[in-house]
C-alpha cells in the first residue's frame, strides 16, 4: 500500500514536538528519563492521538478520513520515520537486498543477492531531509548516540535489524550512505556449507579449529562475507564459555542470542563529544576485555592501532580469538597487520610485528565474492585460502594447507601441523574424498 509522505513527515513533526514536550516536563518534575522501549511505547499512544485528531479533522470538514488499512500504514511510516528507517524501511525488508548505495536522497542503487544493481525510488524529499534520518538513527542506533553534523560528517552504525550503515556529509558533494543487510543473523557453518560458501571438509576443519581453541584470522575485502562467517565460527563456541567482543559499531549480535551464548559482553568504541573529550577507542576496549575474566575475545574488525593490543592478547594465555581484516589475499594478511602495526603508538618495526603474528595467529581463513552475473550466474561467496601460521624467520613463515583445486574446488594442499590439536575434536584429513 502507497503512503502519503507528505503526511508521515507532517505526523512525524507533530509526534516528535509532543514526545520531547514530555521529556521536558519529566526532567522539571524530577523523573527519570523514559528508557528507550517505554519512549517507543509513549511515541505509539501519540501516533494514535496525532490520527484520531487528522480523521476527525477530515470529518469536520467533509472529507473522507483514512481507512484503517491506511491508517495502520500511516502509524508505521510515523513510528518508522521517528525510531526506524523511514522510508528505507521497503528495502530493509526484502529479504533479496544485500546493498543499498545512496549519493544523495534521489540516487539510491540497490544490489540483490543475484548479483543484480538497479536503481530504486527516493528515500526521501531531500537531502536535508535525509541527514534528518541518519541523524535520528544516530541517536537511537548503538550503546550512546552519535553526532552526525558538520563537525562530524562521517558516521557508523548498526541499525536495528543488524545491518551495518555507513554515512558521509561535506565531505561529498551531496550526502552519502551505504548500508549493508545483514542477511544471517543466527548463522552456523553448516549454512555456509549448504549455502556453497564452505566444502563439508572445510566445515569440519572450522569446527575443530573451534573447539581446539585456535586463534583465527579471517580476511577478504569489502562485503566477502567476513562478519558473516565471524559469526557462523563463533556459533561453535561452546555456551559455557564467557565471550567479549569489541567493535566499532555493534554488528555482530552474538548477544541477541542467549541460548547460544548466554554470557557475552558487547563493547563498542565511543566517539568523542563536541568538545573532543569521552572517546574510548578499540585499542582501549581490547586492554579492557582482558580485565573482564574472557573465554574468548573476538574484535569484529582491525582497522587500525588496535592490532598490536590484540596480538598481545592473544599470545597471553586468550587462545581461541577470532577477528576480521581487510585484504586481497591470505598471504597479504601479514603485510596489512604489519601496517597497522606500525600505525599504532607502539611503533612496532616489521620484523617485531611478524614475532608477534607468528606467536598469536594459528591459521588465516580467505573469503572471496566473485559476481559471475555477466556471464549469467550469480554472487558467489566462497573460503579460497586457509593459511597456517608455521612460524617465523625474519618474516611470517606459513603454509596453504587448503587452496581451490583447477576443477574450482576447494583441496587440502599441504599437511596440517597441529593435527594432533584438531584430531580429538573430529578432524581426520583422510575423510577428504
Amino acid at each position: 500500500m502507497s503512503i502519503d509522505h507528505t503526511l508521515v513527515k507532517r505526523f512525524r513533526q507533530e509526534v516528535g514536538d509532543r514526545l520531547a514536550h514530555q521529556r521536558r516536563l519529566d526532567q522539571a518534575s524530577g523523573l527519570p528519563p523514559m528508557t528507550g522501549e517505554d519512549e517507543r511505547q509513549f511515541a505509539r499512544a501519540l501516533i494514535a492521538q496525532v490520527l484520531e485528531e487528522f480523521a476527525r479533522g477530515e470529518i469536520g470538514v467533509g472529507r473522507t478520513p483514512p481507512t484503517a488499512e491506511e491508517e495502520e500504514a500511516l502509524a508505521a511510516g510515523i513510528h518508522a520515520a521517528l525510531f526506524g528507517v523511514g522510508r528505507l524501511q521497503p528495502l530493509l525488508d526484502d529479504p533479496e537486498v544485500e546493498n543499498i548505495d545512496i549519493n544523495g536522497c534521489d540516487r539510491v542503487f540497490v544490489g540483490y543477492a543475484d548479483g543484480q544493481e538497479l536503481m530504486s525510488d527516493p528515500v526521501a524529499d531531500s537531502d536535508e531531509e535525509l541527514v534528518e534520518l541518519i541523524q535520528i538513527l544516530a541517536a537511537y542506533s548503538g550503546l550512546s548516540s552519535r553526532p552526525f553534523d558538520t563537525a562530524n560528517p562521517q558516521l557508523d552504525l548498526r541499525l536495528p535489524d543488524g545491518s551495518r550503515l555507513s554515512a558521509v556529509m561535506d565531505v561529498t558533494v551531496r550526502p552519502a550512505v551505504s548500508i549493508r543487510r545483514s542477511r544471517l543473523g543466527k548463522v552456523f557453518l553448516s549454512d555456509l556449507v549448504g549455502n556453497g560458501t564452505l566444502s563439508p571438509e572445510l566445515g569440519r576443519f572450522l569446527s575443530a579449529a573451534v573447539a581446539a581453541r585456535k586463534n583465527i584470522m579471517i580476511a577478504g575485502s569489502t562485503n566477502a562475507g567476513k562478519t558473516t562467517l565471524l559469526r557462523a565460527l563463533a556459533n561453535e563456541i561452546p555456551p559455557a564459555e564467557r565471550l567479549i567482543t569489541v567493535e566499532r559499531a555493534l554488528e555482530l549480535g552474538l548477544d541477541q542470542f542467549p541460548e547460544l551464548h548466554p554470557n557475552v559482553v558487547a563493547f563498542e568504541q565511543r566517539l568523542p563529544n563536541s568538545e573532543g573529550q569521552g572517546e574510548i577507542t578499540m585499542a582501549e576496549l581490547v586492554r579492557r576485555s582482558l580485565r573482564m575474566n574472557p573465554s574468548r575475545v573476538i574484535v569484529g574488525e582491525v582497522l587500525g592501532d588496535e592490532i598490536v593490543t590484540m596480538l598481545n592478547a592473544m599470545t597471553q594465555g586468550n587462545d581461541g580469538s577470532l577477528s576480521t581484516i581487510h585484504a586481497n589475499s591470505s598471504m597479504e594478511v601479514f603485510n596489512r597487520i604489519a601496517t597497522y602495526a606500525l600505525q599504532a603508538s607502539e611503533r612496532l618495526p616489521v620484523e617485531a610485528t611478524h614475532m608477534l603474528i607468528a606467536g598469536a595467529i594459528d591459521f588465516v581463513v580467505f573469503i572471496e565474492k566473485r559476481n559471475d552475473y555477466a556471464v549469467g550466474g550469480t554472487l558467489r561467496r566462497f573460503v579460497s585460502s586457509v593459511r597456517e601460521v608455521a612460524g617465523v624467520d625474519g618474516r611470517v613463515l606459513s603454509s596453504e594447507v587448503f587452496t581451490i583445486g583447477p576443477d574450482g574446488r576447494l583441496l587440502p594442499h599441504a599437511p596440517v601441523s597441529c593435527l594432533e590439536d584438531l584430531a580429538p575434536h573430529g578432524y581426520d584429513p583422510r575423510g577428504w574424498a
